[in-house]
């Protein structure tokens, strides 16, 4: 009789449904992956509502768990006062990843997940190196960041691949007030 190998446990943040495609394909042979949606920066309400409910479309498909944390867009725009007028790409994309992420991980930490990371990496407008930084700098022995950049090996291409195989909305900016402009 073979015995079941149990999966160590995983939360996955996600900033969208079509990331988090090719993310979760990539994932779940290693993992017993939880979605985490918490995203503060998504501006106006309308759009994180529509994002979220796409998630959670997806998530019913794969079979994925999630847990929805609170949208409060009042403690992003706290934390990125100073870096109000900032483009894309700036340090105000850093200290919103910082925000994601350290939520993530509280999460994680709390729920006794053994790993957390972030789909966030999978964009092309993303930067990798700085997640991962993140990520390494919040991790604990008990509970560690997965480093990865999503984005390679054709992991965007993919993600739209598979938003048009489910038929998931894909929005045409990263999400908060600034990146509408850009």
């Amino acid at each position: 009789m073979d015995k079941k190998i149990d999966k160590p446990k995983l939360l996955l943040h996600s900033c969208c449904a079509p990331c988090s495609t090719t993310v979760i394909e990539k994932l779940v042979p290693d993992f017993d992956i939880t979605v985490l949606y918490y995203n503060p920066n998504i501006y106006p309400k309308e759009e994180y509502i529509l994002r979220k409910n796409e998630q959670k479309k997806l998530l019913n498909i794969l079979n994925i768990n999630l847990i929805e944390d609170e949208y409060e867009p009042e403690e992003y725009f706290k934390n990125m006062k100073s870096f109000e007028n900032q483009k894309e790409g700036e340090h105000r994309c850093y200290e919103c990843y910082k925000l994601r992420l350290t939520r993530t991980f509280e999460k994680a930490k709390a729920l006794n997940y053994k790993f957390f990371t972030t789909t966030l990496s999978v964009s092309p407008q993303k930067n990798a190196k700085w997640i991962n930084e993140i990520g390494l700098k919040l991790e604990n022995e008990h509970c560690k960041f997965l480093v990865r950049d999503f984005k390679k090996q054709d992991g965007y291409k993919h993600s739209i691949e598979l938003s048009k195989k489910y038929d998931l909305y894909r929005q045409n900016y990263c999400g908060c007030k600034n990146s509408i402009r850009e």
